[in-house]
């Protein structure tokens, strides 16, 4: 063929050798370069599509991480938030305790004017009001009123009546403290016995011993001084209150002893844990058992007269201050768990944490917190510190236990969150073993050992070395040829 090289079979022979140890050497250059023994799918298409599924399961997963990072610093977050607002809930608590402590209440002592009220004076009482006091409670100074009148009143301010029975009907009852100084009605049947008209007539003036039995008989008493006055009817008459028995009069009675009001005020159900009286050395020493300003009327100065002028007592103003106190630290809880959010996810506040853990998106966890409104002064119960609530032990006591219910609430959601914790820890951990294991199974299909490719870019340079000398030899072998024509 025109223009075709003739070359013997030794020269051809050797340069095929040569031509197969340099694309060898380019092959081992190539893996040494890359680090990889299979860069292609033309290298070994079986590890090649294999090493990129595996590898492809180990990016989605090293995705996967980020966000599992991203949960556990939410869940961290969240929890700092519960630990500041145990804290919290701690520091109200011995608010509460220091409130129910202390007795700092303020106390004032009263001497007796006696010739004010003697029983040329007629009936002088002390009237309560303010403080922890609801309404006006009165409480004489002068022994009960001896009444007079026909018709057989007797004892102390009494109203007497025999039950009968056989008559239905109504009939009232008036006295100047009693529904503003209104006459109640009060309604008896036929068929009522005595216990049955006592309660008729309590209810209707809604003073639990304003009637009770007299030896078979109805005494009507106003511990207050105030004079009664029973209606005429048949139903009245049927239960004993008679014309000569309709009306008490009231002349004053003989000065208290300063016991005696002691007594009075303390056994008082309406000063019951509000206001306490104690015998100073002959004088009225009254406590205000509240944190606001009790007045005391019936006293001139510092001298109990039972006349319209009145003295004030100071509230606790340590409790007081307690209460604003308590309602900083409260308002901080809410201000926390607002501000325990990261990455725009607040577990406290009632939001929702999704997790993904495979790559399938079928194995999840949302992470929310076991109220749906989050942790707050609300879903805990604890409401704003009041002045009547912190002049109350008893509601202290209350507010105490709420307190600790609330603390209770708090590390059980803070121990609902550990637990979430830990799943996406161990799942951190599990996903990181499996990127390892997958990565390494995809290298060991595809990387090269640098050993020994450099091992076989030695030989392979040798065996380049002697192809070009076996070349070189082939060529003068036809090179002596040319020596016949020299």
């Amino acid at each position: 063929m025109a223009g075709t090289v003739t070359l013997s079979a030794g020269v051809r022979s050797n340069l095929l050798a040569l031509q197969n140890t340099a694309a060898l050497v380019s092959q081992t250059q190539n893996r040494l370069a890359t680090g990889k023994k299979v860069n292609s799918a033309l290298d070994n298409p079986t590890n090649f599509f294999t090493a990129s599924s595996l590898s492809a399961r180990s990016s989605e997963l090293s995705a996967l991480l980020d966000q599992m990072t991203n949960g556990i610093n939410t869940i961290q977050a969240a929890n700092n938030g519960l630990t500041s607002i145990t804290n919290i809930i701690q520091s109200m608590q011995a608010t509460v305790t220091q409130a129910r402590q202390d007795s700092s209440w303020q106390s004032q002592s009263y001497s007796f004017n006696t010739s004010a009220f003697s029983n040329a004076g007629g009936m002088k009482s002390l009237t309560f009001s303010g403080g922890a006091v609801s309404g006006n409670v009165t409480v004489n100074l002068n022994d009960n009123e001896t009444i007079t009148g026909a018709g057989g009143f007797t004892g102390a301010n009494n109203a007497q009546g025999v039950a009968t029975s056989g008559t239905s009907g109504s009939f009232t009852i008036q006295a100047a403290d009693i529904n503003g100084g209104n006459a109640v009605t009060v309604n008896v049947n036929a068929s009522d016995t005595e216990a049955d008209v006592i309660k008729a007539i309590n209810t209707a003036v809604g003073l639990p011993g304003f009637a009770v039995d007299n030896g078979g008989q109805i005494n009507l008493v106003d511990t207050a001084g105030a004079a009664i006055t029973v209606g005429t009817s048949a139903a009245a008459t049927a239960v004993g209150f008679a014309a000569g028995n309709l009306t008490s009069t009231a002349t004053a009675g003989t000065v208290e002893t300063t016991d005696g009001i002691v007594a009075a005020i303390n056994s008082n159900a309406s000063l019951s844990g509000k206001v306490k009286a104690t015998n100073d050395n002959g004088k009225l020493q009254i406590t205000n058992l509240s944190t606001s300003t009790l007045t005391v009327g019936g006293i001139s100065g510092t001298t109990i007269d039972g006349s319209a002028s009145s003295a004030t007592i100071g509230g606790n103003t340590v409790r007081t201050n307690l209460v604003t106190t308590f309602n900083q630290l409260r308002d901080q809880l809410d201000k926390t768990a607002f501000d325990s959010s990261y990455n725009g996810n607040n577990l406290l506040t009632g939001d929702a944490l999704k997790l993904v853990f495979n790559e399938g998106g079928t194995s999840t966890l949302t992470i929310q917190s076991t109220s749906a409104t989050g942790i707050n002064n609300t879903q805990l119960g604890i409401g704003s510190a009041t002045i009547q609530g912190f002049q109350d032990n008893s509601l202290l006591d209350n507010l105490a236990n709420t307190l600790h219910n609330a603390l209770n609430t708090v590390a059980s959601q803070a121990s609902a969150f550990g637990s979430n914790l830990s799943i996406v820890q161990n799942r951190q951990d599990f996903t990181n073993a499996m990127i390892n294991t997958l990565t390494t199974g995809a290298d060991s299909l595809t990387l090269a050992d640098t050993n020994l490719e450099g091992a076989n870019m030695l030989a392979l340079q040798t065996r380049q070395q002697l192809s070009t000398t076996a070349l070189s030899l082939a060529n003068q072998a036809n090179q002596a040829v040319l020596r016949l024509f020299g």
